[in-house]
């Protein structure tokens, strides 16, 4: 039990860092390229009251940790995005789609060099501020690679499923996007059957391992 406190401790801010960037990012993109909508609703925010979602934001992810998953990965309030508000919407919602994932990258990507940081200068510190941050740089590597993985899946509603129809042609286009209603069930069966562990986790070691070789971390 005290074990399990202790990991629900250092992967909270992690988590919340992650899933309301992510979404700060869609919004924010969205609102370069034409649609304010998220910025009128007051989603640009850090505020994490206006974007924790119960479930995943705080009980997809706890119960990820207790079931001891090869990752962990969550979701906040989806960020209002209204695609024919966008200058040239078929092309733009692909950068609107991206900057989730991409702002996960470099979230791991800074993660790394504090986890460095904290590698080379941790002693320098007390105890109680070296462990835990060290922990929390380290778990925060593990979400973001994981949640930009995840969101990358070329399946709608999914990041990648919205790049996918930005990309394709018609009617390719239109016959992906009518995947939408169905996506996340076809999510949870992956989970359930563990096909999901076996598309992401090879992605999932790749892009840390790279990402800690970039740092100069063997």
């Amino acid at each position: 039990m005290q074990d399990t406190i202790q990991q629900i401790a250092v992967w909270a801010f992690p988590v919340l860092i992650a899933v309301i960037f992510h979404e700060i990012a869609h919004g924010w993109v969205a609102n370069l390229l034409g649609d304010s909508t998220a910025a009128k609703m007051g989603r640009l925010t850090l505020n994490p009251l206006a974007h924790i979602d119960i479930f995943g934001t705080v009980l997809l992810p706890l119960m990820l940790l207790i079931a001891n998953t090869p990752f962990l990965f969550g979701y906040a309030k989806p960020v209002p995005v209204n695609f024919y508000n966008l200058r040239q919407p078929k092309r733009d919602m692909i950068w609107v789609a991206l900057a989730g994932p991409g702002t996960n990258i470099l979230l791991a990507a800074t993660s790394v060099y504090l986890y460095k940081f904290m590698d080379t200068m941790g002693g320098m510190l007390p105890t109680f501020l070296s462990v835990p941050f060290t922990l929390m740089a380290e778990k925060s590597i593990q979400i973001n690679v994981a949640l930009a993985a995840f969101n990358l899946l070329p399946l709608p509603p999914l990041d990648g499923g919205r790049v996918l129809v930005g990309l394709l042609p018609q009617p390719y286009s239109s016959i992906a996007a009518r995947i939408e209603p169905f996506g996340f069930l076809i999510i949870i069966v992956l989970l359930m059957t563990h096909t999901l562990d076996l598309i992401l986790s090879p992605v999932f070691y790749f892009v840390i391992r790279f990402l800690m070789i970039l740092a100069g971390q063997s």
